[in-house]
């Protein structure tokens, strides 16, 4: 059975009083509108209308929690790169989620989703460079890997993954598919190590590039290691993280993420 099969929806969070007060570990999904990202909580759940998938940008607009287990949570946020959105709407939402991701102490990771024929835009690397110096963990999906092919593939996981070793400290990687479902077991694996859940599938053993890859090995066509889930940081994990992150800097969202503190009012970690 898969690691989130009983996956549920929890609440809709509009403002931080009212995030949940039982939650000890909750994973945030981000990336780009369209990226792929409602279809990648679903087809981690296992479940087709968990969350909404629409074709309207920023039809998102709160924090979305799904329980996972008692006190652990995906949190699904707003899509950022929305152009049709009002300037209202943007700057509400902008004020929860800047001190959401910055302070909230439960949050455990970030699940960042880029499709993999268009990564790493502007807006991803804001979203990489503010959220870095965080120290917490990220997690990046090549969302819609079966639109490349197997060579594409390989080019673009490595292209991906030599700049976040200087964007990201703390980073792992691997290409997804949702229409395929492939890369599951490898993305369970990642999040269920930060959830403190303990993955029941096997890890595919093969490598390839369109199942997201195990192990690395030798690709025939390069010479040179095909895709890996978790092939990012490597030992390279004690670099200094984010170029540039931190307070001040401008968030994917449009407006520069505010001070400590924030909607919060005390300058405290939001709990």
């Amino acid at each position: 059975m898969p690691l989130f099969q009983n996956a549920a929806f929890h609440t809709t969070v509009a403002r931080l009083r009212d995030l949940p007060s039982d939650s000890r570990c909750e994973i945030a999904f981000a990336g780009r509108s369209n990226s792929g990202k409602s279809s990648a909580i679903n087809t981690l759940a296992n479940h087709s209308r968990l969350a909404f998938v629409s074709k309207t940008p920023g039809r998102t607009q709160h924090l979305n929690y799904f329980r996972l287990a008692d006190g652990k949570y995906f949190v699904d946020l707003p899509g950022y790169g929305f152009a049709r959105a009002p300037e209202e709407v943007r700057a509400r939402w902008e004020g929860l989620l800047a001190p959401y991701l910055q302070q909230r102490a439960p949050l455990c990771g970030l699940v960042l989703i880029m499709d993999s024929r268009h990564p790493l835009t502007e807006l991803d690397r804001k979203m990489l460079g503010w959220f870095a110096p965080t120290g917490k963990p990220i997690h990046v999906l090549l969302s819609k890997a079966d639109k490349l092919t197997r060579q594409e593939q390989i080019v673009t996981f490595r292209d991906v993954r030599r700049e976040l070793v200087e964007l990201c400290g703390n980073c792992s990687l691997q290409l997804f598919s949702s229409l395929k479902k492939s890369g599951v077991a490898e993305a369970e694996s990642v999040l269920g190590a930060w959830l403190g859940l303990e993955a029941k599938a096997e890890l595919r053993a093969s490598g390839s590039a369109g199942e997201g890859g195990a192990e690395p090995r030798r690709g025939a066509a390069t010479g040179r290691d095909v895709p890996t889930a978790d092939g990012v940081a490597g030992d390279r994990e004690k670099e200094t993280p984010g170029k540039g992150g931190g307070r001040g800097q401008d968030m994917p969202y449009g407006n520069k993420a505010p001070a400590q503190g924030g909607e919060a009012g005390d300058g405290q970690t939001i709990r």
